[in-house]
């Protein structure tokens, strides 16, 4: 306890900040919450220690108040060491934590709107359908027109007019600070079979004893891994700890609430980024003072203020979503093991497809090992197999039945066999084909001019609903040119996504009912209830989707899967590329044959010799795993090597290269460390700013962090340059 009149240091939640002297005005513990003025802006920072500045005491400003609620110390040690593993500073970190500053303010009165269902307008545009989606994804709660647009993402205008046309109707404007006080109890209404028991048993145990472990439960797609820790949620809950369900991605939650409202009597409180401001506020104070104690969310969820916090779920433990890579550069499930490392609570990875850094964990003997073998329900596993396109070369179709013009197809006609004779069955088929829009590539055919965005070192995208040039990195958007604009002539479209592979199944099979999944037209819990409506009532005949459609989905009725693009990530450069295409291709897999009729999986490849499609379609998952986790060894490759990734940006090209030819002559000597670059970054350019990469690598037990950190501080960085450091990187774009 620091008592009044002390001199203290506190962290406040920026950037560069790692802790500022102020005077408390009364007495104050490690941790709690402050605020405090910087030149006269207001900040929410925590005492982080006593104040060694050295600054005189007349000069040093009071804090301006002290609040009743602060971190724990094992959360600042958290924030410590997060901030050495990373080189985030500690006040970057703590900003991931105080990311709703306004929570400590008095709810502030402004005009709020509701969807008024019994509108008379039956005018539904794509764009008010987003507005109605927004409100669904809220429960329906009352929103500010900021709200409304930032979470819809619709232009003011839009929403201007719903208000005209009584879409939407205002409210009183006194705000309302919403309660989540649910109760929670076992419904007893699932009963596990042995291997659940078993594993839902060692888990149980480790909740019991107490302390730091980390269980992997390894099960195939439809084992029943959500029940087992569905039931060690249940068991930490009731003995008093706050719980945390993670998941990779907002859109893995509409069947998941209905499993979890099922098993506890009460739907979840659910955090993602699109959640209205007040609902951000009142979720963080219910963490904060306790009254959530059970939360289902994404990477973000990790930093909520928790209040003895007593285990930590992260579902699909492999996916690439739990990397953030925006607001500084961490990896949400590592970050949430080193929480429960400090804090010394048990930590559940789960997956049908645990990452290699997980499975050399257990090699080691660091994480125990639950294996779920069989799907549950006596589901059977589906039937994987290769169509060569060597051999069956996709045919063309035609574009309407008027003209004998045709456009090229991407699916085989043996494909397209098992497609009529699945809906012959009046059974349901997904394609699975990792790519948004129509066409990938807009190019001239005589110049060879590509459409590219000005912004960014990548083509622009054709999508077809929108009618425009779309950029996937910065989001520009650009009108289609009807000829070339270098030299006049047509301009071809070169590729298959997912709008151009529905128009060939509509051509192929007239009256056929498609229904589109991506992020494009899934961006709400609305959106996607309805697609999981109209799948389990028979209403979409053929879904086709990008890698959202892979996560988590239970179609029971779905017995055959076509992959289109088997080949996709095959090649490229990241030594993570065969892993990821495994795991995503395995996950795809899954989701055929999960009722009572048995699936089937087709694999379209030019390499159906390919080590990794090979492994899938013999269900040979840990002799894949061995094969690439002994290349990477001996590569020295992470988890057996060390990687961090320092990319230099700025807005011009002479200053980055004179900075980076600067930073070059500065590399220091370092045992066990070598630095290599500068080199071109894989996209050279993103909104704007140019990018060169340098990489520090080491052995599995090298210390990097501080090897970089002596680096970057041999140089001055000017104002016009950005620096971003991530650590054991997912990518290298």
């Amino acid at each position: 306890m620091f008592k009044s009149g002390t001199v203290v240091k506190v962290l406040l939640p920026n950037v560069i900040n790692t802790g500022y002297d102020y005077r408390l005005t009364s007495d104050a513990d490690l941790g709690t919450f402050v605020r405090v003025t910087v030149m006269n802006r207001p900040y929410i920072g925590v005492v982080y220690g006593i104040g060694d500045s050295g600054i005189e005491p007349d000069k040093i400003k009071n804090i301006s108040k002290v609040f009743h609620s602060k971190l724990s110390v094992t959360d600042l040690q958290w924030i410590q060491k997060m901030s050495e593993w990373t080189l985030m500073a500690p006040g970057a970190v703590l900003r991931l934590i105080i990311n709703v500053p306004d929570a400590f303010d008095e709810p502030r009165m402004e005009q709020l709107y509701s969807y008024n269902a019994s509108h008379n307008d039956k005018k539904i545009t794509e764009n008010r359908q987003k507005v109605i989606d927004a409100f669904d994804l809220n429960d329906n709660e009352p929103m500010s027109i900021s709200d409304i647009q930032n979470i819809a993402r619709v232009g003011l205008s839009v929403v201007k007019t719903m208000i005209s046309h009584n879409m939407l109707v205002p409210v009183i404007s006194r705000p309302i600070v919403q309660s989540f006080a649910y109760k929670y109890s076992d419904k007893g209404n699932i009963e596990l079979n042995d291997e659940q028991r078993a594993a839902a048993d060692c888990i149980a145990h480790d909740i019991d004893v107490g302390g730091f472990s980390v269980n992997v439960l390894d099960g195939i797609t439809g084992s029943g891994k959500t029940q087992v820790y569905f039931d060690a949620a249940w068991r930490a809950y009731s003995a008093g700890k706050s719980v945390l369900l993670m998941m990779p991605e907002i859109s893995l939650t509409t069947q998941f609430i209905k499993r979890f409202e099922s098993r506890f009597g009460a739907p979840p409180v659910v955090w993602h980024s699109n959640l209205t401001a007040a609902r951000r506020r009142d979720i963080w104070r219910g963490v904060l003072n306790g009254e959530i104690r059970m939360l289902v969310g994404t990477r973000s969820a990790l930093f909520l203020p928790w209040q003895d916090l007593g285990l930590v779920v992260v579902d699909e433990e492999h996916d690439s979503s739990y990397k953030q890579e925006d607001m500084g550069n961490y990896h949400g499930r590592d970050m949430a093991i080193l929480r429960a490392k400090i804090s010394k609570f048990p930590v559940i990875l789960a997956s049908a497809t645990p990452s290699e850094e997980t499975m050399h964990n257990i090699e080691l003997g660091r994480y125990k090992h639950l294996v779920l073998q069989s799907r549950y329900g006596g589901a059977e596993l589906p039937t994987i197999e290769t169509i060569d396109l060597r051999e069956h070369r996709p045919v063309d179709y035609k574009i309407n039945s008027e003209t004998e013009d045709t456009k090229p197809g991407a699916l085989s006609p043996v494909l397209c066999d098992e497609i009529a004779a699945t809906l012959d069955k009046q059974q349901q088929v997904m394609l699975f084909i990792n790519r948004r829009g129509f066409a990938p590539i807009v190019q001239c055919k005589k110049c060879g001019w590509v459409a590219t965005c000005a912004d960014c070192s990548v083509g622009m995208t054709y999508h077809k609903k929108l009618n425009k040039l779309l950029c996937h990195i910065c989001g520009r958007t650009m009108t289609l040119p009807e000829k070339c604009p270098d030299c006049g002539s047509d301009v071809s479209m070169r590729g298959a996504g997912l709008e151009k592979i529905e128009e060939e199944v509509q051509a192929k099979f007239p009256g056929i009912r498609t229904a589109l999944v991506s992020s494009d037209t899934m961006i709400s819990r609305g959106a996607l209830e309805r697609l999981v409506a109209q799948m389990e009532s028979g209403d979409v005949d053929v879904v086709i989707g990008t890698q959202i459609l892979a996560k988590g989905h239970h179609f029971p009725n779905l017995t055959l899967v076509g992959v289109v693009d088997s080949d996709m990530g095959l090649f490229g450069t990241d030594f993570r590329a065969a892993e990821h295409t495994f795991q995503q291709l395995f996950q795809v897999a899954g989701r055929a044959g999960r009722g009572k009729f048995p699936g089937r999986v087709l694999l379209q490849t030019y390499q159906p010799n390919h080590p990794v499609l090979m492994s899938i379609c013999a269900g040979n998952r840990d002799e894949f795993l061995k094969k690439d986790m002994d290349a990477r060894c001996s590569a020295k490759m992470p988890p057996f090597g060390q990687i961090i990734a320092v990319v230099i940006e700025s807005k011009k090209e002479s200053v980055l290269k004179s900075f980076c030819s600067e930073l070059s002559s500065k590399i220091p000597n370092a045992k066990g460390a070598r630095i290599m670059g500068p080199v071109m970054a894989q996209l050279y350019q993103v909104r704007g700013w140019f990018r060169m990469r340098f990489l520090v690598v080491g052995e599995e037990r090298s210390a990097l962090q501080p090897v970089v950190k002596l680096w970057l501080s041999r140089v001055r960085v000017p104002a016009n340059i950005r620096i971003k450091i991530d650590v054991n990187p997912q990518t290298f774009m």
